[in-house]
This record gives structure tokens, sequence and C-alpha cells, in this order.
């Protein structure tokens, strides 16, 4: 790719992000379907039900990860030392790494709660008021639960998203049920609820703690990552203003972060006020849940235009999640893929700028899914692609995976290549 073609490509890369974000409706029948394990093992071994939760959305895609289809690993959870039951392998921070297999996902969430409960470096979590989710989120990623620097924002995102801690408060006894009886009402999007603060606790009854403010996931002001200079903007931020106060031209500052032009912020993120560097502060980055190409430049403080290369990738590419991303070496070959999506799925501008910059029609791993004419009445047929996920069949026909599977009357969420799917028109 030629130099000059390197902002075109950026914008492409920007503008594309949105098509590979979760739907809503994936994570919701998630919960559904596994929350009453979590409260009962909350009940059992005192882990969280909101922390639960959240770690196998995030983990596992909402159910639709390769490692979670072949193993009923829910948790993302190696084989150590001590496992002597099924493994398989998969590509993790290594190639071909051992993780545990289960039969189903009772005994992976089982398996779950054991682990942090038996051993030593998790001890501290179970110090923690377990209504506090934040410091759980946060004691994880410190004890070494995960690698991502943004694990324990993900995990509070997901439960504040998705009121999950309302599981948490059904196991202590404290509500009686979950948002999940409101989503099979058509209600989708219920007062969140808040963590509660940790109190010193004493023998004499008190009121209830009032909920904690939600604290920000970056410091304020201006602060560091990758030893270079950023901030943490909030949407509808004026790019120009923050130029204006650190005193430096507006074009440099869409530079320094891998962006096109425009007037004001359209999400929460960060913001870099030097240029970043060529190769990342940590060795390798595992991509997590909703996280795409940009957001993990952003995140490790690592050029864009250099992840790219040290990972073998093109821009109108994305890596499944669970994968490795180098950050420092070359990486032996390309990450594996998402899902491929068809072309009519990306945003209109997306296709017209990759032609226009000169590349193919199609983008590299962008293949068109196919579809045979309709077997009859009101329903189409869709053939399975290798490597394809119900996510990604529900997102090309704007139905849920609750409804394919319904109308194929599907037990599991498993496909195999070449299955024929009825898709009601």
């Amino acid at each position: 790719m030629k130099k000059r073609h390197l902002p075109l490509f950026l914008g492409i890369l920007m503008a594309a992000q949105a098509s590979f974000a979760q739907p809503a409706s994936v994570i919701r029948s998630y919960v559904t379907q596994f929350k009453d394990i979590a409260i009962e093992e909350m009940k059992r071994t005192g882990v969280p039900a909101s922390i639960t939760l959240a770690q196998g959305i995030h983990e596992t895609m909402a159910g639709t990860s390769v490692l979670v289809r072949k193993s009923n690993n829910h948790f993302g959870i190696k084989c150590k030392e001590t496992w002597t039951g099924a493994s398989v392998n998969h590509d993790d921070d290594a190639p071909q790494e051992c993780f545990r297999k289960y039969d189903n996902a009772f005994d992976s969430y089982r398996d779950h709660s054991d682990f942090l409960k038996t051993r030593k470096h998790y001890n501290a979590l179970f110090s923690l008021d377990p209504t506090d989710y934040e410091s759980w989120a946060y004691g994880l990623k410190k004890a070494g639960y995960a690698t991502n620097p943004k694990y324990p924002q993900i995990l509070i995102k997901l439960i504040r998203d998705y009121n999950l801690h309302d599981y948490t408060l059904v196991a202590m006894g404290q509500k009686t049920e979950g948002p999940d009886v409101l989503w099979a009402q058509g209600i989708t999007t219920p007062a969140a609820s808040q963590p509660v603060a940790a109190v010193a606790r004493t023998v004499v009854a008190e009121p209830a703690a009032l909920p904690a403010p939600i604290m920000p996931l970056y410091p304020s002001g201006v602060f560091r990552i990758n030893d270079t200079k950023v901030k943490y903007i909030t949407k509808g931020t004026s790019y120009l203003q923050v130029a204006e106060e650190h005193n430096m031209p507006l074009s440099r500052l869409f530079d320094f972060n891998d962006m096109a032009p425009q007037e004001t912020a359209d999400a929460d993120g960060l913001l870099y006020l030097q240029r970043k560097r060529k190769s990342g502060n940590n060795e390798t980055h595992k991509v997590g849940f909703g996280e795409t190409l940009y957001s993990i430049a952003q995140s490790e403080g690592i050029r864009l235009e250099s992840l790219l290369a040290l990972n073998h990738l093109q821009p109108s590419q994305q890596p499944e999640i669970g994968e490795t991303l180098y950050l420092k070496h070359k990486a032996a070959g390309m990450p594996r893929l998402a899902t491929t999506m068809a072309k009519a799925d990306l945003p209109q501008v997306v296709q017209q700028s990759v032609q226009q910059a000169g590349g193919p029609a199609q983008p590299v791993n962008m293949v068109p899914l196919q579809a045979s004419e309709p077997t009859g009445g009101s329903y189409t047929e869709h053939i399975v692609q290798p490597k394809e996920t119900l996510y990604a069949i529900s997102r090309k026909y704007s139905v849920s995976i609750e409804e394919i599977m319904k109308w194929n009357d599907m037990q599991d969420m498993n496909l195999r290549s070449g299955q024929a799917l009825r898709i009601r028109k």
C-alpha cells in the first residue's frame, strides 16, 4: 500500500468499526441462558454473579467464539499443571495452547468459580464487598486473570450496560428478579444498577448505602500511555478546542490519532497529544470483546500503521476475538480473522472508499455469503460458510439469533459448514 493512501484507509477502518460490534440481542440471550448458573455459583462460592456473567460474555463473544463452540469453555481457562480432564488446542498468547474442555456449560461455570476460590492469588478478591463489582474487576486484572489492560473497564461496561449487578442482588436475596424479566416484555433499557460503595461494616443496623458515583475509566487531565501524552475525552468534545488548549495545530491532533478530520468527538475515547510510538509497551495484546484494530492501537499507544504492519493486516481486516496481536516484534503470520461478512454489510462509504483507493472492489476478507433461492413460502435458505457464526448470519438478515434457532429447531448455537438454515423473509 502506497503511503499517500494511508489516511484514506485509516478513514475506511474507522468507518468500518461498527460492523464488528456484537448486537445487544445476542448478549441478552447469553445472559438469559446462563444467569441461573451464575446466581447459584455465587451462592455456592461467593463469586459475584455480575462478574461471572460479564466474564462469560467477554471471553466467549456472548457464546459465539470458536473456543467455546469446540470446548464449552466459557472463561478461557487454560489447562494448567493440575488439569487432568479433556482439552483442546487453541491459538492464544502462543500458538496451539492447551485449554480445558467441558461436557457442558454448567461444568465450565462451576470450574471457573472453583478456579478463583482455590488459587491463592485470587484470595484478596473474596475480602471485597460482593456488590463492589468495580473492585472485583480491577482485582481480577491485578491478580493476572487477563493480559488486556482494558479488561476491568470491559467488565464494568458490560455490567452497567446490561444491569448484571441485579443478578448479584438476586443471589444475595436483595432482589427477586433480574433484567431478563423486562427483556422478555420487550423492555431493553431499564435503569442501570450501580455498585454499592465498600464501607466498613458494623453490627448496628444502618440504612442501605447510596449507589457510588460512576468512576471514570481513565484519569482526568493529561496522563501517559506507552510514554505518550494522552487525555480521555467525552462525546461532543470539540477537537479544535483541545488543539487550542494544548497549543498545537488541529491537523497534527488528527494525525497523532490516526483519524480523519471532524468537528467533535462522536464517542468517549482516548485522544493523544503526541505522536504514538511505533511499538507498544506490552509484548502482545489479546483481542477482546468489542475491540477493533483502531481501539487497540489507541489503548496500547501504538501507531495504527505499525500495528497493521507487525501483524500482516490490512485496514479492512478484523482479527477474531481471542487472537493475539504483536506490539513489539513482527508476528510469524496473520492472526485468524473475524467471521467473514458480505460486502453488502459494509457501510456504502467503505465500499466506495476501497474502490477509490485503488484497492479491490471487495476487501480482502470480505467474502460474499451464499444464499440459495427460497425453499418455499416465506423462508429463504442460507448455506453456512466455513467458520461462519449465528451472529454473522443474524446481522446479514437483520434478525435475532433466537429467531434463527427457533426457525431451525436448534438446541444450541453450533453450526457446520454447508448446513442449510431457514430464514424467514
